[in-house]
């Protein structure tokens, strides 16, 4: 096999990649009720019918509609370093009372709403379905008021975060530099002198976090020459053909970044910066991004299920995008954002590091490459809207959102496979839908 084949036709470990392949164009797209993997039969039976295996290596596990079954079960297809709660007893999450949760309930499903560009109303359950939902947990005033699964995940099942990843890297990286333990000012090769020539060396911590690098770096999947393809086969976890000479994992890989334009001059959401900030984080504090998620966050915070994370062929953990977790953990960390590192009276990391990411970053640097994001900033590897209710947020492909607005003291949580992995196909009916429900729940009080 030839080295582009291989590249190809190899898992490609970033979800950006895995997403691809499901942007290829379906003629007669399911429905999310007629996608749901029960009704597809997928894996079912003992053994499953030879059509209804997804598997590795096949490269197809993440086209759509397998895609609506494989992000509940990642680690079956790829190696993961766990994400560990600890043996303690989980902090329980507070509920309304059930009388009043099932109202909320009816009453939140009923909601409309006016999405984007669009003269024909929505509700909220609709909405649901109409963005592939597999999850939906929403938080009022520190009390979880609905929650609902659907598709693949079930109440103690884990599912993708996908690009939510970057934003918890993120989080790690504000608490270390709070910690006075990473110095935002400082260049790469000062931390990391390994990374020699690399277009990485001479910008900041704080261009890594923000993306503001001038990195080269091609997300062009119609060219097999791409930069995201060499990047794809270097971070495979499977066997390398003896014929290879690329990169051997993320590490690697970011050492031969080229550059491209201006450190510090624009926004460019590249999910190398991730990595790179992965490695910083690991570097200054000695334990890798798992250990550190573990003991900052998911010990911490009382997390009801351990977490994991993708790695690539030497163990590396993809800090851009490998987490997989549970619904109500994620909802967790929404609290601690929105609760300024605090949880049940207990302050797990300065409230500064919220306050510094919700500040957002120049807007003038992050263009008009988002058009359903307007007005938008991207700070420590998190989106801050600077919308009415100052909401900001983790993103990631196919529908991932922790969505916090401190103004309703709201935290949503959704897990969804969406054919498409562009978020911008979804943002029309997501955001919306959102705020309708903030301000549903800000006059229910």
């Amino acid at each position: 096999m030839d080295k582009i084949s291989y590249q190809i036709t190899l898992y490609i470990s970033t979800f950006a990649i895995m997403a691809i392949i499901a942007n290829i164009s379906i003629a007669d797209t399911l429905t999310a009720k007629e996608s749901d993997p029960k009704v597809m039969e997928w894996m079912q039976g003992f053994p499953p019918a030879d059509d209804k295996l997804i598997m590795q290596p096949d490269a197809n596990y993440f086209s759509f509609p397998k895609l609506r079954w494989s992000v509940c079960h990642l680690r079956e297809f790829l190696p993961t370093k766990v994400i560990s709660r600890g043996l303690g007893a989980p902090i329980p999450l507070e509920y309304a009372p059930p009388a009043e949760f099932a109202d909320l309930r009816q009453e939140i499903d009923a909601i409309e709403f006016m999405p984007m560009n669009s003269e024909q109303p929505m509700t909220w359950e609709h909405s649901l379905y109409a963005n592939y939902t597999d999850g939906l947990l929403i938080i009022h005033k520190n009390k979880v008021v609905y929650e609902r699964y659907f598709g693949c995940l079930e109440e103690d099942g884990k599912h993708a975060a996908m690009s939510m990843t970057k934003s918890i890297t993120g989080l790690l990286a504000e608490i270390l530099i709070a910690e006075n333990k990473l110095d935002e000012t400082a260049l790469v090769k000062e931390l990391i002198p390994e990374i020699g020539n690399s277009a990485f060396a001479n910008a900041t911590v704080r261009q890594v976090m923000n993306m503001t690098t001038g990195v080269k770096y091609s997300e062009n999947y119609a060219d097999p020459s791409a930069d995201i393809w060499v990047y794809s086969a270097a971070a495979s976890p499977l066997p390398k053909p003896d014929d290879y000479q690329g990169p051997n994992g993320y590490l690697e890989y970011l050492q031969q970044v080229q550059g491209e334009g201006k450190h510090g001059s624009e926004f460019h959401y590249k999910t190398i910066n991730s990595d790179m900030l992965g490695w910083i984080v690991s570097r200054v504090a000695g334990k890798s991004v798992t250990q550190l998620s573990s003991e900052l966050l998911w010990r911490s915070m009382g997390a009801e299920q351990d977490a994991y994370q993708t790695v690539d062929g030497k163990g590396v953990p993809f800090a851009g995008g490998g987490l997989t977790a549970g619904l109500r953990d994620l909802g967790r960390i929404g609290l601690l954002m929105l609760n300024e590192g605090q949880v049940n009276g207990k302050q797990l990391f300065s409230p500064q590091v919220v306050k510094k990411i919700r500040q957002g970053a120049d807007k003038n640097k992050f263009g008009d490459r988002f058009p359903t994001l307007k007005n938008a900033s991207y700070k420590s590897q998190w989106w801050v809207l600077h919308n009415e209710h100052e909401a900001f947020a983790a993103r990631g492909v196919h529908g991932q959102t922790i969505y916090i607005d401190p103004t309703a003291e709201m935290v949503l949580v959704r897990f969804a496979s969406y054919p498409k992995a562009q978020n911008g196909f979804i943002d029309p009916t997501s955001l919306p839908a959102y705020d309708a429900v903030a301000k549903y729940l800000m006059n229910h009080d």
